[in-house]
């Protein structure tokens, strides 16, 4: 026996790793990778029981007790005979042979396959797995992607069959555009949304909700849910978009501008409270800031969680949505008002002694007074 000796032999026992051969008088096996230059799931594809054939010895042990044999080898490689006009950018059509997630191989001819890679199936940046794509035993066309004689690799694209979305993205999503999209993922700081296969576009926690605090996108919206947005930033070098569903609705903080004017009054309860102050929910459902300092009683005792109160606007931002409130300063006002309208009830003549005012005036600083002493422990 010689390496690279051709014999003929006799198929005496077929399993699923390979093909026991009968030289006459000592057996070889073919190993089921060097049965066929096409991948096999088993030997019965290619061989059978009792049948003569052709083998080439590949190597052997010492004592010729292990003979290892080849049956592919006594046909040139496959890559030796493709179409040496084939090149970079062609089609090719092919049966989809092994399957992964990373991607899919293809046997473009016997022996030949390419790898499709999930990043080339779609233009979508958002990578999904390839069985969302093609399965094994599928007939597809691609595209030649990079091709190694020398290494004999390919590389294969389906996305390229159709045109790169993002080509006349200006036209169909201009700046100011509202569209419906698909949620398809969120991060802490926002929600990325797919308005077409291969265009997707990331609107910020912020641009969420006109109203509502929102601490995490998916309490929101879900993975999957249509959600209306308008284009607010393109930017097509670096494949971008920046998007925003609160800008599809009316912003009503135009209204509350006018309703939430500094000096109203409004009765609002306590929704939350810390040592910095409280949030205050109004009942159109606007939030309010107190801050601990404003949140003390007549009475000398402070307001707490589930209280409903009246509070007085001090400070209203449309721009960062905040309006800051306060209870304290309502009955404080109403304290300056006495003392004012005692002086005008002197003046008027109500009063008919300097006395009298005296008196009033006294009576009002014994109670301030007392409720600073209050205030102080």
């Amino acid at each position: 026996l010689e390496k690279g000796q051709v014999l003929e032999g006799i198929v005496k026992n077929v399993t699923s790793y390979g093909v026991f051969v009968d030289l006459g008088g000592v057996d070889g096996l073919i190993h089921i990778t060097d049965l066929s230059w096409s991948r096999i799931n088993h030997p019965n594809e290619v061989v059978e029981l009792d049948q003569k054939l052709n083998v080439v010895i590949l190597d052997f042990d010492d004592n010729k007790s292990r003979i290892q044999l080849g049956l592919k080898q006594l046909s040139a490689h496959p890559w030796e005979a493709l179409d040496a006009n084939l090149k970079v950018g062609d089609k090719v059509t092919g049966e989809v042979v092994v399957l992964a997630d990373y991607g899919a191989f293809v046997e473009v001819e016997q022996g030949v396959e390419g790898l499709i890679h999930v990043s080339e199936m779609s233009w979508s940046t958002h990578l999904r797995s390839a069985q969302d794509f093609v399965k094994v035993g599928d007939k597809i066309e691609a595209v030649i992607l990079t091709l190694d004689r020398e290494d004999r690799k390919m590389s294969l694209g389906i996305k390229q069959l159709h045109p790169d979305p993002w080509t006349d993205v200006t036209a169909k999503f201009p700046v100011g555009s509202t569209h419906t999209g698909t949620v398809r993922n969120y991060t802490n700081f926002g929600v990325f949304v797919e308005l077409e296969e291969g265009i997707d576009g990331l609107v910020y926690i912020s641009d969420l909700s006109w109203t509502k605090k929102i601490k995490h996108p998916s309490d929101f919206v879900s993975v999957g849910d249509t959600l209306e947005v308008q284009v607010l930033e393109l930017d097509v070098e670096n494949r971008k978009l920046n998007l925003g569903h609160k800008q599809t609705l009316d912003n009503p903080w135009d209204i509350h501008e006018d309703t939430y004017a500094i000096g109203s009054v409004h009765t609002g309860t306590i929704k939350d409270k810390n040592d910095k102050g409280a949030v205050i929910t109004f009942e159109d459902g606007v939030e309010g800031f107190a801050p601990v300092r404003f949140l003390d009683k007549e009475d000398g005792s402070k307001l707490g969680k589930g209280d409903t109160a009246e509070f007085v606007v001090l400070e209203f931002s449309k721009e960062y949505r905040r309006v800051v409130v306060s209870h304290s300063s309502i009955y404080k006002e109403q304290e300056k008002k006495n003392v004012k309208a005692a002086v005008k009830k002197a003046t008027e003549g109500e009063k008919t002694t300097l006395g009298d005012l005296n008196d009033d005036l006294a009576d009002l600083k014994k109670k301030m007074d007392a409720k600073a002493k209050k205030d102080k422990k």
